[in-house]
């Protein structure tokens, strides 16, 4: 891992890991579920923070070397990809990587585990903001609950 960038009166930082797994989209809400027994993924003030990719394509070919037999053309699946972070600090990482095996309805999982950094801001900087949605017009993506 790089140095860690420096903290500001805007943000902290905080190393952890960004965790990225590929996975039929029937299949991706039980892995993220799966996940969230595990860890909280706590973002700041809010949790269960992860993201859902839309639809791609996972090519592969099977060496049939596993529970598959050998393949000679490229199959593909749709796919999407999960992603969210873990903070290094809270040692669920393990914790979570079985249980995604667990989740997955693949023999071999595709997981990108990749060291990083995240901003998290200082409460109480953007009040005036006229970029922040409680500062505009409210937008279709703002959820219903925040609606006041």
């Amino acid at each position: 891992m790089t140095q860690k960038p420096q903290d500001t009166e805007r943000y902290l930082t905080d190393e952890g890991w960004r965790v990225i797994v590929q996975v039929p989209e029937d299949r991706a809400q039980a892995v993220i579920d799966a996940v969230l027994a595990e860890a909280n993924l706590v973002y700041g003030d809010y949790d269960h923070v992860s993201f859902r990719s839309t639809p791609g394509t996972q090519s592969f070919r099977s060496l049939g070397t596993g529970r598959n037999a050998v393949t000679c053309d490229t199959v593909d699946v749709p796919c999407v990809e999960v992603s969210f972070f873990l903070d290094v600090s809270n040692g669920v990482r393990s914790k979570v990587l079985r249980a995604i095996y667990a989740a997955h309805p693949y023999e071999e999982p595709v997981i990108y585990l990749h060291t990083c950094f995240r901003t998290l801001h200082i409460r109480g900087q953007d009040e005036d903001n006229p970029n922040r949605f409680w500062n505009r017009p409210l937008e279709d993506w703002v959820p219903d609950a925040h609606r006041s």
